[in-house]
């Protein structure tokens, strides 16, 4: 192959591009052309359909990955490695439930949270596996792939600002305002440090849906969007530094610190352990 052109192709920003193009492109029409046709021909009800769509499309964005590095790095894909699959899932898990838990408590001790009534009924499967196929692909390719590319080029600290950077495009979203900015920014610390200290997706991933899962499980909006759901009705009454308004619970500062004190530990952690990546001194250049 001509050196130039391998450089250009070997280059992290293009492999950068060109895994997203292709791994979301195989992702989308998937969804689109195959499943979706499929399932709501076979099953009327969107509620119980989408479902079926969310989980196969979730295994064919992490098989077109997994299939596309094979091919591009010729190496084993440590990043999706399932060696610790179960103590990754279930910590993770219950790592990112249990920190709203912990700010959802703090604020029923101070009164700023009261429980109403608990019900299933404004929370079909549909909501659930939507937040698995958004969390998938946000960690996928901001840790698995970006950061991971960036971090081997750039060093772990050039690549942490990087990605704590591209996760204030939440900024974007419903009801955000300067105090989500500065969650957003610590949401991309801990998140990376996650991928950072394992190397692999699965902590990050499965932190990330605790995490969204439980805001609305305890009433709260998620990220500002108020219609994903409840299963437990609330009232969130007090100061908005608390409460985070209508953001939700991930906009409190209690939340916030939560957050950013996992990420300042696992830092420590990895640097004790030597698993911060220094920025080399010869660049890749095109």
């Amino acid at each position: 192959m001509n050196q130039l052109i391998k450089k250009i192709l070997y280059f992290p920003i293009t492999k950068i591009i060109l895994a997203i193009t292709i791994c979301f492109s195989i992702f989308v029409g998937a969804q689109n052309f195959i499943l979706k046709p499929l399932f709501y021909r076979l099953i009327q009800d969107k509620d119980i359909a989408d479902p079926f769509i969310h989980i196969i499309s979730f295994f064919t964005l992490l098989l077109s990955y997994y299939l596309l590095f094979r091919f591009y790095d010729k190496r084993e894909i440590k990043e999706l490695s399932a060696k610790y699959l179960a103590k990754e899932m279930f910590g993770g898990f219950a790592l990112g439930f249990l920190t709203i838990s912990l700010s959802i408590f703090i604020l029923y001790l101070l009164g700023y949270y009261q429980f109403i009534e608990i019900s299933t009924a404004n929370y079909p499967i549909r909501l659930f596996t939507t937040l698995v196929v958004a969390a998938l692909i946000e960690d996928l390719f901001h840790r698995g792939l970006i950061l991971r590319e960036l971090e081997k080029w750039l060093g772990t600290h050039i690549a942490l600002v990087i990605i704590m950077l591209i996760e204030t495009s939440h900024v974007f979203n419903p009801n955000a305002n300067l105090f989500s900015l500065f969650f957003d920014l610590c949401w991309g610390f801990t998140l990376s440090m996650l991928f950072i200290y394992t190397k692999r997706i699965w902590l990050p991933f499965f932190f990330h849906l605790g995490w969204n899962f439980a805001q609305p499980f305890y009433g709260s909006n998620l990220t500002g969007l108020n219609n994903m759901g409840t299963i437990i009705k609330s009232r969130f009454e007090g100061p908005i530094i608390f409460t985070g308004g209508a953001i939700g619970i991930e906009g409190s500062f209690l939340t916030v610190l939560f957050i950013l004190s996992i990420g300042i530990f696992l830092y420590n952690r990895a640097n004790e352990e030597g698993k911060i990546i220094k920025r080399k001194t010869k660049q890749t250049e095109l």
